[in-house]
């Protein structure tokens, strides 16, 4: 397992966001105590012409020179511009460390399935997972599915990657929340609105069926938003999974034959770096 991360991304925050540092800070010391074998790489930031594949010359601009809030969930945080181009990077790199027979992981913020080509919202400026996707595309894949578990719908990568017929989009997330779509299927969009408090068993059903689906894609990489605020101890939604779920859904990636890596989105119990623990740990394991 190769782990993209660097000690930087915990420099930013605002009091009170649940988009804090120590969603990273206390996941890195647990997996490096207990996984003293994983590779552990620094990641580049993305280029302009990177990020140009999935947002506008002015979204990108006004990402670089933000002076003001976006949104109440989105601060302006100092070098927010450096940040999110680091993240953007790092799940570039985890897409490529795939293609290239290796399992990988993003353990970096800010997250960004909610970022859309020319608006920075839900915690998210760049959407990091639709920039790995259309590199990819550019650097050996001819297919790449996403599948996001994340409680949130990934609105931003939706609209991104709407009606491209080299990718398949899969989203399983809770409704009514946040940010209020995602409740219909097109063309190369299936969405899985799951209402809240669905017992476990149910929205785990759903999202093997989500996975399944997509592997029927034949995809040459599937690409994850492995988002963990499912768990039933999250503040910001109601659902009901539990560490053991997260754990089947690395179970399910370790027996598929397909390029993989994950993209760290949402997530904001204490309990995220057993999350992120359970889920990976079962990816690797033999």
């Amino acid at each position: 397992m190769i782990i993209f991360y660097d000690p930087q991304c915990v420099e930013y925050s605002r009091a009170g966001h649940p988009e804090r540092p120590a969603r990273i800070a206390c996941t890195v010391p647990l997996l490096q105590d207990r996984y003293g074998d994983w590779e552990w790489r620094k990641p580049r930031s993305a280029t302009k012409e990177e990020l140009l594949r999935a947002h506008s010359p002015e979204h990108i601009e006004r990402i670089a020179k933000a002076e003001e809030d976006f949104d109440l969930d989105t601060p302006a945080n100092p070098n927010i511009d450096k940040h999110a181009r680091k993240s953007a990077g790092a799940a570039i790199e985890a897409a490529r460390a795939a293609l290239g027979g290796k399992r990988s992981f993003s353990l970096m913020r800010p997250p960004g399935h909610h970022a859309t080509r020319d608006r920075a919202m839900g915690f998210c400026y760049f959407n990091n997972i639709a920039i790995a996707t259309l590199d990819a595309l550019e650097n050996g894949a001819n297919r790449v599915a996403i599948w996001d578990f994340d409680a949130h719908h990934g609105n931003g990568t939706e609209e991104i990657v709407a009606r491209n017929p080299k990718i398949a989009f899969a989203s399983i997330h809770q409704s009514p929340a946040y940010p209020g779509t995602g409740l219909t299927s097109f063309v190369n969009i299936d969405n899985y609105p799951v209402a809240p408090s669905t017992p476990r068993n149910e929205h785990v059903d759903v999202a093997e069926r989500a996975l399944q689906k997509l592997l029927k894609f034949k995809p040459d990489l599937l690409l994850v938003c492995a988002g963990f605020d499912a768990y039933s101890g999250d503040p910001l939604v109601q659902m009901t999974l539990e560490q053991e779920d997260f754990a089947t859904f690395g179970k399910w990636l370790r027996k598929i034959d397909i390029p993989a890596a994950a993209v760290l989105e949402g997530g904001y119990s204490d309990e995220l770096p057993e999350l992120i623990d359970a889920f990976l740990s079962n990816w690797t394991s033999e």
